[in-house]
């Protein structure tokens, strides 16, 4: 999860032919394991703040062929939150991810 404290930026979400978005102060991004997310320009002032789900420690990917090949095979390992990181247990996407499974 990414949520904006101050300020605005342009990202792209999706990796090199991702879709880029307007983010500002309030905003929050859900973001499933293996999203590539870039910063393209931002205000001054922009402050994100980022969280896992507790579990196992995150890994950064660097964007070589043999790291690709590893990632596209642990992200589907990766378990689903037991709760929705902005509201909670009955937050709207618990419901979303029971229905993945």
């Amino acid at each position: 999860v990414l949520g904006v404290a101050r300020g605005r930026a342009l990202v792209r979400f999706g990796g090199d032919h991702g879709e880029d978005f307007e983010i500002r102060k309030g905003d929050v991004a859900i973001l499933p394991a293996g999203t590539g997310h870039q910063r393209l320009s931002a205000s001054d002032d922009f402050v994100v703040v980022g969280a896992y789900p507790p579990g196992p420690q995150m890994q950064v990917w660097r964007p070589t062929p043999e790291n690709y090949r590893l990632a596209v095979q642990s992200i589907p390992e990766v378990a689903l939150p037991d709760t929705d990181p902005v509201y909670g247990s009955r937050g709207p996407l618990v419901e979303l991810w029971k229905k993945r499974n």
